[in-house]
């Protein structure tokens, strides 16, 4: 096993588009690393180089003390596992887990015993005689990462490997993929957009855009601390809302003005973060996850509240996710304003003007609040974020 150093690290195609710019990561030796973000970020394209898929075209690329730069792709020693499974068709599923093996000529009873024993750990062994066309997609998936694992690579690369099943097998096999990965402590880069995979499974999480790095850190960190608005609003389902308000010091006390209305800044976040204070007087970008919404009627009396009309619910068994509109300038990031541009953003097309918007509350079942509704959203203010409306980036 063997950690996987990104210095400095580039990407150029030959017709000048830049995937990759300036990529510096240090994936641990045995760490689950997931580099999650929007289509087109270069995440895989980071991923490839690692494989040799891909020409590193600035910077290096080290796994262990070996600089891969240069070298092909079978004298790297990691094992790719593909969205789409990429068996050999003709081959039975013994003979596709046993193929990397036949090629680095181990001999052919230790070869069999390795694929059995791996096998029988991901629960295919009564499937080794079926070809790939006889098996289902999580049995397939399952032969990919057998095919990886009985290498036992320096490091396993994974490519999307659950985009292809169904809801509930995706579940099960995030589950079961985190669990092998932790038992075999192999240094393992797994890709995804999906970002509830990358905050379920990933020991740190590389978020992407464009091509460069937003933000490495644990899942709770990057869900709790987004270094910017970017990261704040990409991870979290249903996305951060996200208004304009006005930070002004009163006496004491810091007070966050949205449109007519106030919250007070929790103290402990003033103290904690003195780039507050500095704030006093400027309009910021006021970040505000769903689960810090509530119905007011089943919060305490002490809550601090915001008004609106209740246009939506959604229930989800567990929980409500109810939409309110209310007065507020919305912050738009460039993904969030092209997806409006591409009729996405369905609730925005019925407000009658820029001085509204419509945020997102993760409701108790108790909530009996209705369409049409006005009502009181009680806000838990220890979990406000903070963000510079010029640079982005969050404050403190």
């Amino acid at each position: 096993m063997a950690n996987v150093r990104f210095s400095g690290v580039g990407k150029v195609f030959p017709d000048g588009t830049r995937a990759v710019k300036d990529f510096s990561l240090d994936v641990q030796d045995g760490e689950f690393m997931v580099f999650v973000g929007p289509s087109g970020c270069g995440k895989t394209t980071a991923l490839r180089m690692v494989a040799g898929l891909e020409d590193v075209t600035e910077g290096e690329i080290t796994i262990g003390d070996t600089v891969i730069n240069d070298l092909d792709p079978q004298r790297r020693d990691v094992a790719m596992v593909f969205q789409n499974y990429a068996l050999y068709p003709h081959m039975t599923v013994r003979e596709n887990m046993g193929f990397g093996l036949r090629m680095r000529k181990v001999p052919r009873r230790a070869a069999q015993a390795k694929v059995a024993d791996i096998a029988r750990i991901l629960g295919i062994d009564e499937l080794l005689d079926r070809k790939p066309g006889q098996l289902s997609g999580g049995q397939r998936q399952r032969v990919a990462m057998g095919r990886a694992i009985v290498r036992e690579p320096q490091a396993f690369l994974m490519d999307e490997p659950l985009s292809n099943l169904d809801a509930k097998l995706r579940v099960q096999m995030r589950a079961e993929v985190s669990r092998l990965q932790s038992a075999l402590g192999v240094t393992t880069i797994y890709v995804t957009h999906d970002q509830v995979e990358a905050l379920t499974m990933g020991d740190r999480i590389a978020v992407m855009r464009k091509g460069e790095l937003q933000q490495v850190d644990g899942p709770e960190a990057v869900y709790e601390s987004p270094v910017n608005l970017f990261v704040a609003t990409f991870i979290g389902s249903p996305a951060m809302n996200l208004v304009e308000a006005k930070l002004e010091q009163q006496g004491d006390r810091l007070i966050c003005t949205v449109a007519d209305q106030q919250l007070t800044v929790d103290p402990e976040q003033v103290r904690s973060r003195p780039e507050f204070a500095r704030a006093s007087g400027r309009r910021v970008a006021l970040g505000i996850r769903p689960e810090a919404l509530e119905d007011a009627a089943l919060a305490g009396e002490s809550a601090q509240t915001l008004e609106g009309l209740v246009v939506l619910t959604e229930p989800l068994g567990s929980e409500r996710l109810v939409h309110i509109e209310m007065e507020a300038t919305p912050v738009l990031t460039e993904e969030v304003a092209e997806a409006a541009e591409d009729g996405v953003d369905v609730l925005r097309e019925g407000l009658t003007d820029s001085s509204q918007t419509v945020v997102v509350g993760r409701f108790d079942t108790a909530s009996r609040v209705a369409a049409g509704e006005h009502i009181r959203v009680a806000v838990e203010t220890k979990k406000l974020h903070f963000f510079d409306l010029e640079t982005g980036l969050a404050l403190g």
